[in-house]
């Protein structure tokens, strides 16, 4: 019987070897942000001198804009779907080099095989693990969205084995019987330190503080909302951690005690989380830490599985909303910006939960430049969403909704108060134009 050391090093070989497993019409899954492989990304180019044809690949929140994401010579050789946009394929997406694909996160990847299974393609799954231990075991690390999901469903799988990648519980582990291709590297792993937050920033913080009560559950995102809101919440107990993302300011949570996990009435004990990105003090944290659960988006971005948690408070940024509560927070006008993340489903799941509030936070106005170049402000309080833009949050399950000005509790109110509550916190500048327009379009 071979050791699991020989059956690594039979699969070891290069990004190019690796890639010459990939087949026509095959369907690669790239991991999530910061467990996407660097190594065999940097090398996807190479799929033109393979003679493969007609394969896809799925991003989610790509790090880096990779040179076949806008390379035209890739077209007929690879398409590129994204379920979370960034910088990068919004510039691809104008060249026609990539498509968003709508999804919401517990639900797209059923929905993705079933495509998959219809169109006789063949999933495969490119990911970044820990180095393999004794046991023949690595490590998904830093996202566990569907990346163990898709391994479950028989995925072919291509891994780049990094030391400078933290090893992580949950449903991270890997066995190396499971891996078709090893491709070793020691790249450093992405890094991103906090921003400085604004007086604005703060102001919001405070307000969506004062919502959350010791002993809730909590999901915070990435962005300087969210890392003012975990500074106020120092002074909170018996606070508990399950989110799609654990963050740097979560770790600040926990080491002072406002954080114990005691109180959340599923997996009490344990902060439970999706995937991760952010400082060598994060990875830190995480490595070889049994306590921080990284699970499948299917089980935690699942609304039922949310509302099993006690008073869940869902925090979630938004773009735009109108004066009846729909939030577009993924797109701009007809531009793609995002995706939908877990957004709609962590807003129901917290009303679900007992005790449970759902929030949408943004700063009450932005600013463009004219043909001139001077600043115009516009508010994100609009009458009417952007032509083009799409509904992320619908109106039927909008909670709350916070800005610099104040709290908007649409629970179980008309139009007609919520029209009144949403002016209430636009900024001043824009309340009269607001009714105006209310009153001008029936908005009641």
């Amino acid at each position: 019987m071979k050791s699991f050391e020989e059956i690594y090093r039979e699969k070891k070989m290069t990004a190019e070897q690796a890639l010459e497993l990939i087949q026509d019409n095959d369907y690669m899954f790239s991991a999530q942000a910061a467990g996407e492989p660097e190594a065999i990304l940097e090398k996807l180019q190479y799929l033109k001198t393979t003679g493969v044809k007609n394969t896809v690949l799925n991003t989610c929140l790509p790090l880096k804009y990779y040179e076949a994401f806008k390379d035209p010579e890739m077209k007929g050789v690879m398409a590129h779907n994204g379920w979370f946009f960034n910088a990068g394929l919004r510039d691809a997406q104008t060249r026609k080099l990539v498509s968003d694909v709508p999804q919401s996160s517990t639900s797209i990847l059923r929905k993705t095989l079933d495509r998959i299974a219809y169109e006789n393609r063949r999933p495969v799954v490119l990911t970044t693990v820990s180095p393999m231990d004794q046991h023949g075991y690595m490590s998904l690390s830093v996202s566990a969205i569907y990346e163990r999901d898709l391994i479950n469903k028989g995925a072919l799988a291509i891994v780049e084995v990094n030391p400078n990648f933290p090893r992580t519980f949950g449903d991270t582990q890997v066995h190396i019987s499971e891996v078709a291709a090893v491709v070793e590297s020691d790249r450093p792993i992405f890094k991103s330190k906090l921003a400085p937050y604004t007086e604005t920033d703060a102001a919001i913080g405070r307000y969506i503080a004062s919502l959350i009560e010791d002993g809730s559950t909590i999901q915070l995102g990435i962005g300087n909302i969210p890392n003012a809101v975990a500074t106020e919440l120092k002074s909170k107990h018996h606070l508990g951690i399950h989110t799609e993302m654990f963050t740097e300011t979560m770790v600040d949570l926990i080491e002072c005690g406002a954080v114990d996990n005691s109180q959340k009435g599923l997996l009490n004990g344990y902060s439970v989380c999706s995937f991760t990105m952010g400082s060598q003090r994060l990875y830190d944290y995480i490595d070889n830490n049994p306590s921080v659960l990284f699970k499948s988006c299917t089980f935690t971005n699942d609304p039922y599985t949310i509302g099993k948690n006690n008073k869940f408070v869902s925090v979630n940024a938004t773009l735009e909303v109108d004066l009846t509560g729909q939030c577009a927070s993924e797109t701009v006008g007809h531009t793609q910006w995002s995706g939908t993340g877990g957004q709609s489903e962590t807003v129901q799941g917290a009303q679900m939960s007992p005790g449970g509030k759902s929030i949408i936070a943004m700063h009450s106005t932005y600013t463009t430049k004219d043909e001139s170049g001077k600043e115009v402000l516009h508010s994100k309080i609009v009458p009417f969403l952007q032509e083009g833009s799409v509904v992320t949050t619908s109106r039927n399950d909008t909670d709350y909704v916070v800005t610099e000005y104040g709290i908007a509790w649409l629970r179980g109110l008309n139009v007609s108060r919520r029209v009144e509550a949403l002016i209430n916190i636009a900024h001043p500048d824009f309340r009269e134009e607001l009714r105006r327009q209310a009153e001008i379009n029936r908005i009641w």
